[in-house]
């Protein structure tokens, strides 16, 4: 039986190569709304962040997420993001 391929993504904030599924996705969408993206698939600019409160902080005290997307993020998204991952 043939393996299938793991598609693997590249945390913004710690450059770490990981599984799609061990990463958070956030999404800018053409309307310019910044949202969780919990399939993975949403139509938009992405970034994806690795499940960790470290990287999460990090992501929101230097601004890496708002100039990969080109937005202003609210802090209701950093604090969407860490309770996903509680």
């Amino acid at each position: 039986m043939k393996q299938r391929k793991i598609p693997m993504r590249t945390c913004v904030v710690s450059g770490e190569k990981c599984e799609k599924k061990d990463l958070l996705r956030i999404v800018r969408n053409n309307e310019g709304q910044v949202f969780v993206d919990d399939t993975l698939k949403a139509n938009g600019r992405g970034a994806y962040l690795k499940k960790d409160k470290d990287v999460i902080e990090k992501a929101r005290k230097t601004k890496v997420l708002e100039r990969h997307l080109e937005v202003t993020i609210e802090d209701s998204i950093y604090d969407e993001l860490l309770e996903k991952i509680k």
